[in-house]
């Protein structure tokens, strides 16, 4: 089973057999709170009627379509309306099915594009420590996290990384903590140790989920946009977890007012219910690799890209966004998730807490000798007592559907402070 201790699973299995709306339900019909959001990917709540029929329908209609020189009516139009939904700041979609190919896929653009303005030397990437990028070679070795490298050898060459953002002085923030901004300025160092000319692009999540919901601090995406822009290199933002309302705004650059040139996006872009990603590319990208003699331009693509399904799934739950307000709902929870979040502030073992829009996370002191075993033993006692959290190390990372309403917020906060009031139990 994927990022899973399989022999410790075996021994106690967590069996989920349907879902609506703010709940899973397991195969004697319990019901279990869900407060990730599956994994971060059902920002409209679980079995959404709308999106379900639009599916059924999309099945006995087209099956499947081949993305290889040819094409159906609903990948243009999903990608029309993908467009608008970000404010026209970008002007291509390239599908994928997952963030990790996407990733992947924004990383070729990148260095296609480089080679096609004359500047194929540009090929070395920047990351960021503690990132995730997907599963990918190209994900994982511009990805900082090293649980998730050490097995599979060296990975690409020619990448480097910026220094993560979660520092001691910003504990317990709520919203953007305030401290660290200059950090973007380790660009410049990494620019005069390999030489601007090398250096293809930088990517980072906006908000770092994977490794335990790591903020930016307060103007950093803004100088890391300058620093780019100044030296000739291409910023790609990640936004497979902050995109589709995770901050209450329709992408994370629009809730730092900081556009990339390329974004990434999977999960909430068909509310998890059909596989896909997609790359949003601005318009220079595509003008310029199209700008060469007549023939395939960009050798890239799958199999699956702009499945009739995913498209249907992704058209659904754009019209069930803006029918139902799903963004502006969950601004007016902001706050109230928030407060309650940092309830938590002086529980046994609490280090430190974190939020931004609708995500939260809850730190814990790590047990001598057992990284991450506080937290899991809390991540099972919840699950048993009918709430679902996610952890990574010993960080409790939270991301519910964006329809939760308060009465979720206070049942989900009330048990997580019985859990860890009583750290005897864990």
């Amino acid at each position: 089973m994927p990022f899973t201790a399989n022999r410790d699973y075996k021994a106690s299995p967590r069996i989920v057999a349907s879902a609506k709306g703010m709940y899973y339900y397991d195969q004697q019909g319990r019901g279990i709170l869900d407060g990730t959001a599956g994994l971060w990917c059902v920002p409209a709540g679980h079995s959404h009627p709308k999106i379900v029929e639009a599916v059924q329908q999309a099945i006995a209609t087209l099956d499947y379509a081949p993305a290889f020189q040819m094409g159906h009516p609903a990948a243009f139009e999903f990608a029309e309306q993908l467009i608008e939904y970000t404010g026209h700041k970008f002007g291509q979609v390239f599908y994928t099915n997952s963030g990790s190919e996407a990733v992947d896929t924004a990383m070729k653009m990148v260095l296609a594009y480089h080679r096609a303005r004359g500047e194929a030397q540009r090929t070395r990437f920047i990351g960021r420590e503690r990132a995730y990028h997907g599963v990918g070679f190209g994900g994982m070795s511009v990805g900082g996290l090293p649980a998730n490298r050490k097995q599979f050898g060296p990975l690409l060459q020619g990448v480097d990384y910026l220094r993560h953002t979660a520092l001691p002085e910003n504990r317990f923030s709520k919203g953007l903590p305030e401290h660290g901004a200059e950090l973007a300025d380790d660009l410049e160092r990494l620019i005069q140790l390999h030489d601007v000319s090398t250096i293809a692009a930088v990517i980072v999540e906006p908000v770092s989920g994977s490794a335990g919901v790591i903020l930016p601090p307060a103007g950093y995406l803004q100088r890391l946009r300058q620093l780019c822009d100044q030296h000739g290199i291409l910023l790609i933002f990640d936004e497979v977890i902050t995109g589709f309302g995770r901050l209450t705004t329709p992408f994370a650059s629009d809730y730092f007012g900081v556009t990339p040139d390329l974004m990434t996006t999977a999960k909430g872009l068909t509310n998890g219910v059909v596989p896909m990603g997609a790359v949003f590319s601005h318009p220079k990208i595509y003008q310029t690799l199209t700008d060469s003699p007549a023939g395939i331009e960009f050798f890239h693509g799958y199999t699956y890209s702009g499945h009739p399904l995913a498209c249907a799934a992704g058209l659904a739950t754009l019209q069930v966004f803006k029918e139902e307000g799903i963004l502006h709902h969950a601004a007016g929870m902001a706050s109230y998730w928030e407060s309650a979040l940092h309830s938590l502030k002086g529980l046994p073992h609490v280090t430190d807490i974190r939020n931004l829009g609708l995500i939260g996370a809850i730190e814990l002191e790590t047990v001598p000798g057992k990284p991450g075993a506080r937290a899991m033993a809390v991540y099972k006692k919840a699950f048993a007592e009918g709430v679902l959290i996610r952890t990574t190390g010993d960080i409790i990372a939270l991301s519910p559907p964006l329809i939760l309403d308060k009465s979720h917020i206070d049942v989900l906060f009330a048990k997580l402070h019985d859990i860890l009031s009583h750290p005897e139990s864990f």
